[in-house]
């Protein structure tokens, strides 16, 4: 697997802020994974994870875009 294809995680925060992120990573065309480890565990029979943080991944390749639109995300949030 080349370097670019691999996922690493690039945020952590509560539902809404991923609910956000998602649709402003997907209007970017920037693929990602969530982890929701809180609703993993609910799936599976146990309670795990907290409610409030949940992990959003990209492609490598994808990063400094990503971390573009979330310096944006979170100064706009910040102003709020």
């Amino acid at each position: 697997m080349i370097d670019s294809e691999k996922y690493t995680k690039i945020y952590s925060g509560t539902q809404v802020g991923v609910i956000l992120l998602k649709g402003l990573f997907e209007e970017a065309g920037i693929p990602y994974i969530e982890k929701n480890e809180q609703n993993s565990g609910v799936i599976a029979g146990f309670v795990g994870g907290t409610p409030s943080t949940i992990s959003l991944a990209v492609l490598e390749k994808d990063r400094e875009k990503a971390q573009v639109i979330i310096a944006g995300y979170e100064s706009g949030v910040a102003k709020n």
